[in-house]
């Protein structure tokens, strides 16, 4: 069975692509800080998910996770999920700690990661494949969102330049940009728990993506053969033609 490993795994896009993975036959390694939702998720998939609580951010952690992930098998995908906004101050006045926070999530937490499983992944039978779950975000800025922006323009040329100096080994590099996703805790994470700010991020939006929609994302790019390599993805709602252009009802 083809063993997928998903970071970010208790909530949203990373939640959801488990369980497209799972539907889809794959066997998951789910990651994430949260016992109590992985553990959750691994009881209602049964035996196809199991779960190791890690934290990317954390040297210990992640050594921890991948070395039981190798003594039971390996996997054949990595799937970089776990990641976040905070804030959407201008740069002028931003807060150094979210810019902080960001950077150690987004950009080096999905390093680490990568970097641990990368000699696993290439193992698998037939290759593996490193899938970054980035943002438009790194693809254009837009005003308060500097922090936020950098880091994701720094992972998806992560992503680019990995995908360069991997040439000939054996393993895909495929990077996914959603736009607007509604999801139950990015906007309300980015916002330090102020709900109301949250929502109106969707306010008038009629069908913002769901973590639903990048799942299967994910699924299609994993579910080519071996050899097609998917480098690029951008999706995004039909209401939403860039972020400053957006179709609210």
């Amino acid at each position: 069975m083809r063993r997928a490993v998903v970071t970010g795994a208790s909530s949203g896009i990373g939640e959801a692509t488990v369980r497209a993975l799972v539907a889809d036959g794959w066997s998951v390694t789910a990651l994430a800080r949260r016992e109590d939702r992985l553990a959750a998720l691994s009881d209602e998939l049964g035996d196809a998910c199991d779960y190791r609580v890690c934290d990317i951010t954390d040297e210990d952690s992640t050594s921890a996770a991948v070395a039981a992930i190798e003594k039971t098998g390996g996997a054949k995908a990595l799937i970089n999920c776990a990641g976040g906004a905070l804030g959407k101050d201008p740069v002028a006045t931003a807060d150094l700690d979210d810019w902080r926070s960001m950077y150690e999530l987004n950009v080096l937490g999905t390093l680490r990661i990568t970097q641990k499983l990368l000699p696993v992944l290439k193992r698998a039978a037939g290759g593996g494949t490193v899938l970054f779950i980035s943002s438009t975000a790194g693809i254009e800025p837009y005003e308060g969102g500097g922090g936020y922006c950098a880091s994701k323009f720094a992972e998806r040329v992560m992503a680019r330049v990995l995908r360069l100096e991997q040439i000939g080994e054996p393993v895909r590099i495929v990077d996914i940009s959603p736009g607007m996703v509604r999801t139950e805790e990015f906007s309300l994470k980015r916002f330090h728990g102020d709900a109301e700010r949250a929502a109106s991020v969707y306010d008038g939006v009629p069908d913002p993506l769901e973590a639903e929609d990048i799942a299967e994302c994910v699924r299609w790019a994993l579910d080519q053969p071996d050899t097609v390599d998917v480098d690029s993805i951008v999706v995004r709602p039909r209401a939403e033609g860039s972020y400053t252009k957006v179709f609210r009802r």
